[in-house]
């Protein structure tokens, strides 16, 4: 780590693990702040289906980059890196240190500095892939991609309709930035220290918590905060959300939509740890001893005390 450049600590893991309840300790302890790295904490009037923190957390700790997008708009990893990083500047011009916690790969991987990021912009080709993603399933836009760049249309899931879509906006954007891989646009280069960790469980300690977390997402009003959030927000793709319309609209019973929302969850904290066996740089640790195991990575690789 650079001399007068404080190191940040990154805290990811799957869903329902448990990483808003430890970022807070650790924030207790290292007199941190918060930067969250979740793609769907970022939406307004959103917080029980993204499981958002609560008033009486974010009492606790100062949070960053939670709650302040409007549903229906889009926000790139790029300006994810461009906005926590300042967000980590003023923490750190507060005197504070900064803890990163979230489990959407794509923005911690922007942020850290090891993914390439293009600036494309086409007002009217992104109006175009819209329409294409309105009228088409997801796999025929997913084919599409993997014609134009086959490396990035094998790093996304089918069902990722926003990253799909985001990418063929980068293929086929008219300057010709992009390549294969989003080719020949600049890298976002890191000038900060980042240690981080993934917080793990095993599925049988996983899986009722994921089960609790559904029941009480439930029981709190998902089905409503869907219904006022519409199928036509672009934050509406979070897991979870079509279930929940779908619900609504009659297709599917109540017992029904739990099963899906549970399903659906472990699926995507499966696909959370695919992606972070991936990244560069991670220290596991197990869930049970988790808050002992942040704080020698913090201690040992950022100097924390």
């Amino acid at each position: 780590m650079a001399a007068g450049i404080p190191g940040v600590l990154v805290l990811t893991g799957p869903t329902a693990v448990g990483k808003t309840e430890l970022a807070i300790s650790l924030a207790a302890r290292f007199g941190a702040e918060i930067v969250s790295a979740d793609a769907r904490q970022i939406y307004r009037d959103m917080p029980i289906g993204t499981a958002a923190p609560t008033a009486d957390q974010r009492a606790r700790a100062p949070h960053h980059l939670v709650g302040f997008l409007d549903p229906a708009l889009r926000y790139s990893a790029a300006r994810y890196a461009i906005d926590a990083t300042a967000a980590i500047r003023g923490i750190h011009g507060r005197g504070h240190r900064a803890i990163v916690v979230g489990g959407t790969g794509f923005y911690v991987r922007a942020l850290c500095g090891d993914v390439a990021l293009s600036p494309a912009y086409d007002p009217a080709l992104r109006a175009r892939l819209a329409r294409e993603a309105h009228l088409h399933p997801p796999d025929v836009l997913h084919a599409w991609l993997a014609a134009l760049a086959p490396q990035r249309a094998a790093a996304l899931p089918a069902s990722d309709r926003y990253r799909v879509t985001r990418a063929l906006e980068v293929a086929l954007a008219r300057d010709g930035a992009a390549r294969d891989d989003a080719g020949t646009a600049g890298r976002h280069e890191p000038r900060l220290h980042f240690a981080k960790v993934f917080v793990d469980l095993a599925d049988a300690g996983l899986a009722p918590r994921i089960v609790a977390r559904v029941d009480a997402m439930l029981a709190a009003g998902f089905v409503e905060e869907a219904e006022r959030i519409g199928a036509e927000a672009v934050a509406a793709d979070a897991v979870g959300y079509p279930h929940a319309l779908a619900y609504v609209r009659g297709w599917c019973t109540q017992a029904e939509l739990r099963a899906l929302l549970v399903r659906e969850t472990r699926r995507y904290a499966k696909r959370q740890r695919t992606w972070f066996r991936r990244e560069p740089g991670v220290t596991w640790v197990d869930g049970a001893g988790a808050e002992a195991s942040a704080v020698a990575v913090a201690r040992d690789f950022l100097g924390w005390s």
